[in-house]
């Protein structure tokens, strides 16, 4: 695989399922950050299935993650770059994990899942490093975002507890 991507054209993505889904429906191609991009569709999208059927976010979720293996990697394999910048589909499910496992439900608790998500997967700590440059294909591209998001999940619950408990 080459060490310089490019970036497709939106048409391409229109002819190839996979990148469509794996450019998260072309946030993937802002010329920069495009992880933060795709995390921002990934949560508008997702919000109003966390409002109005909770059940039904949970369904998108786990068939987000599961078909995120074979998006991230058909993906990755027709561009010919591991982890390309712009296949965000692993921040749309990594978001939406934060989503559903916020303690509430508010708009409050929704921005920080984004800017606390985004800060995990830029940063990159421990074990998030190590998963996003070991692991190979689908599975690797998912994984270290699937890290961010529980590290993040956990922020913000320990945050929510302090404020329940000492304020």
């Amino acid at each position: 695989m080459s060490d310089k991507p490019r970036i497709p054209r939106f048409a391409e993505l229109r002819k190839n399922p996979w990148l469509m889904l794996g450019f998260g429906f072309g946030s993937g191609l802002a010329p920069k950050a495009p992880g933060t991009f795709g995390t921002l569709l990934g949560w508008l999208a997702f919000l109003p299935l966390i409002v109005w059927a909770p059940s039904a976010a949970w369904m998108l979720f786990i068939i987000g993650l599961f078909a995120g293996n074979a998006i991230c990697g058909k993906s990755s394999e027709y561009m010919k770059v591991h982890d390309h910048g712009g296949i965000v589909w692993d921040e749309f499910v990594g978001i939406w994990l934060v989503l559903l496992l916020l303690p509430v439900q508010n708009i409050w608790y929704w921005l920080a899942a984004f800017v606390v998500f985004r800060a995990f997967d830029i940063a990159k700590p421990w074990p998030i490093k190590w998963a996003d440059e070991k692991l190979e294909g689908g599975f690797g591209i998912m994984f270290d975002d699937i890290l961010a998001a529980v590290y993040s999940a956990l922020v913000i619950w320990l945050g929510y507890l302090f404020v329940v408990m000492f304020l």
